[in-house]
């Protein structure tokens, strides 16, 4: 991945940085975590706080482990806003293929064009390299929009997931 020049932002956003991940982010990233969950844990009206935070500390521990255990070799890193963490991008580059694994931002940070930022500058990264960008998108995230309009398109139906493909030199889509 390219290195950000000093004293300028990550994909030309000022403030923008990606550090690697340290056990001391793991309550930030179980929040995040827990964030992305909000929506089916609203509909879950018969669990108290409590059991609804053990709940998202259970599945962050395990989501954790999986992508540890089935990338070893993966880039696990926080996105920090003018230092103070906002997200996490995870990527695996392999000989054909860069796989965007997860890229999430807190809520405050949605919407303002961060994550587009982010995926163009990985789409960057893999134009450089000759390589395909992929990802795996639930099949009713609003971030399916960005992708599209960004040129990924649907490689393989997953059933909860979309495998989703974007190829160096594609147009961009709707």
């Amino acid at each position: 991945m390219e290195e950000q020049q000093p004293g300028q932002g990550l994909a030309g956003v000022p403030g923008l940085g990606l550090r690697p991940i340290v056990e001391q982010d793991r309550p930030f990233l179980c929040y995040l975590y827990g964030t992305l969950r909000e929506p089916e844990l609203a509909m879950v009206t018969d669990w108290s706080p409590e059991r609804k935070r053990e709940f998202v500390e259970q599945q962050f521990t395990a989501q954790d482990a999986y992508y540890r255990e089935h990338y070893p070799g993966a880039s696990l890193q926080l996105i920090e806003l003018h230092g103070e963490p906002i997200g996490r991008l995870y990527v695996d580059r392999w000989t054909a293929e860069i796989r965007v694994m997860d890229i999430a931002l807190v809520p405050e940070a949605r919407g303002q064009g961060l994550g587009e930022r982010l995926l163009r500058f990985m789409q960057d990264e893999a134009a450089a390299a000759g390589k395909a960008l992929t990802i795996h998108v639930e099949r009713f995230n609003p971030a399916l929009r960005l992708y599209s309009r960004l040129g990924f398109r649907l490689k393989e139906d997953k059933g909860v997931y979309y495998f989703l493909e974007w190829l160096p030199g594609s147009p961009a889509g709707d």
